[in-house]
């Protein structure tokens, strides 16, 4: 469980974004087990449902939807369910979002791996992954969210469950030490893939 700026928890299906953006699941499809925040049971046994459906919440997600795709912005409708005992609302929606990031958990891994195992520039990396097309001066020199990324994993505060990394190690380094973590996330049948391809792959489940 996660906390998005609003406040509300965020709870992650099992469905990828492609599936969440081509049918909205039905209330009852992604209803959590329990409310996050005080543990109540959405279905006690001979009791009433705890979780009710509490409208929808747009979200915006920024990346590509695969390796070799173009860089997309997306609106999706997340679910929002209040859990009666408590009065908390939780937020329910794909797997790959992560809370207070704009770009997708899959979009931002691919990043690192292009910058760090790819050794791709900053620049290119933003072609990739950013939907904008008007960019600023500073965006022909480097691309500060990729610096932003890459210092919230080395202090643990982006995909906190990799191994740790050394926040004083070149951005690089933390990166390309991040995105070989991430890759072993993807599916078994992935192994044939390239390794930034496998990095995208495994981000989603890591988020």
């Amino acid at each position: 469980m996660s906390r998005n700026r609003s406040g509300h928890s965020l709870v992650h299906s099992a469905l990828d974004i492609k599936s969440w953006q081509q049918q909205l699941p039905t209330v009852e499809a992604v209803r959590p087990a329990r409310c996050p925040a005080c543990g109540a049971a959405s279905h006690p046994v001979g009791g009433p449902l705890g979780l009710h459906g509490h409208g929808l919440r747009e979200r915006q997600v920024r990346g590509p939807a695969g390796p070799n795709a173009p860089a997309v912005l997306l609106v999706l409708k997340l679910r929002r369910y209040r859990c009666l005992p408590c009065g908390a609302v939780i937020l329910v929606g794909p797997r790959e979002l992560l809370p207070r990031r704009h770009y997708s958990a899959a979009a931002i891994g691919f990043a690192l791996a292009l910058y760090g195992l790819v050794l791709a520039t900053a620049r290119e990396v933003r072609r990739r992954i950013s939907p904008q097309t008007i960019l600023g001066a500073t965006a022909f020199t480097g691309w500060a969210t990729l610096r932003r990324w890459t210092r919230a994993v080395a202090h643990r505060r982006l995909f906190a469950a990799l191994p740790s990394s050394d926040p004083s190690a070149m951005l690089r380094r933390v990166a390309a030490s991040a995105a070989a973590s991430l890759a072993a996330y993807a599916a078994p049948t992935s192994r044939g893939e390239a390794l930034e391809h496998r990095a995208f792959l495994g981000a989603a489940h890591a988020a």
